[in-house]
């Protein structure tokens, strides 16, 4: 049992943070922006409730974080409260965020200077896989703090993985995006032309789902997409944010993601039409607006 801290209890942190208290047996200790539900957090999973990301991080071995951006990032971790004033000497911080390869690097090289160690571990598996302790972890970092971490992590995960140095989780999680992005825009467009053919969508994907066209999205999607649903997992506000880092990262490293670019504007349409809190198959909901 290790001494455990995270900050932020959104969709994806609350579940998580779950996770290591009672799958991982450790002591854990949260801290919320709302400290009304690190709380109810408390009152379900009777860990504790720090009021700042310093007071969660005193004296705790791992120190987990999810939060919105780069920024929210700083602020929990070199703000004034932030965690980073309070982790102990040879103690991990382990950031969850989807966030850009910069801030991991700057993170990474300052808790360095402060004696402890930095980790960027985003994942991918959406509330579902939160809350059912199946995601996956890509992480960035230093291998023997990684093997020091990934028992740990384990708890809400069931494959995580060293991608490199530190930011090379944040960019491997932006390849998984950029994957995604081309893939539920086929799907999309894949469902609205078999539509417009008069074909039975069920009887299609039931076929070609076993196929060199079946994937994650088309076994989890497809149903609720037909149905013109769109009330199940990821945001379009979020997509939009992490298609955002992926494209500044192209900028800096010279790759092409013209796909990317497209799908990214796309999802602007989706919001223009009400849809930021739809989830990402909505790119259907465009084509057939």
């Amino acid at each position: 049992m290790a001494a455990v801290a995270y900050l932020g209890l959104g969709v994806m942190g609350y579940p998580m943070a779950g996770h290591l208290k009672n799958k991982g047996g450790h002591d854990v200790t949260v801290y919320n922006r709302t400290t009304a539900k690190a709380e109810k957090w408390a009152a379900q999973h009777g860990g504790n409730v720090a009021l700042t990301p310093r007071q969660a991080a005193e004296g705790k071995d791992f120190v987990f974080s999810c939060v919105g951006n780069d920024d929210d990032l700083r602020s929990i971790t070199i703000g004034p409260d932030g965690a980073f004033h309070a982790m102990k000497k040879g103690s991990v911080f382990i950031d969850n965020t989807t966030a850009s390869a910069e801030v991991a690097r700057e993170l990474a090289a300052e808790a360095e200077k402060r004696g402890f160690s930095f980790l960027d571990a985003p994942v991918s598996g959406g509330q579902a896989g939160a809350e059912n302790g199946v995601l996956t972890v890509m992480v960035g970092g230093a291998e023997d703090v990684f093997e020091r971490a990934s028992p740990v992590i384990s708890a809400f995960a069931r494959m995580v993985g060293l991608m490199g140095p530190a930011g090379a989780g944040q960019l491997t999680k932006m390849i998984n995006q950029i994957c995604i992005a081309g893939l539920v825009q086929g799907l999309a467009e894949g469902i609205h032309f078999g539509k417009k053919a008069g074909l039975d969508i069920e009887k299609v994907v039931e076929v070609i789902s076993k196929g060199a066209a079946g994937s994650w999205q088309m076994e989890n999607r497809h149903k609720t997409m037909n149905a013109g649903k769109y009330d199940f997992g990821f945001a379009v506000d979020w997509m939009r944010k992490d298609l955002g880092i992926c494209l500044a990262e192209a900028d800096n490293n010279g790759a092409r993601l013209p796909v990317t670019a497209l799908v990214d504007q796309f999802y602007k349409d989706v919001q223009a039409m009400g849809g930021s809190r739809w989830d990402t198959s909505s790119l259907l909901a465009r084509l057939e607006k």
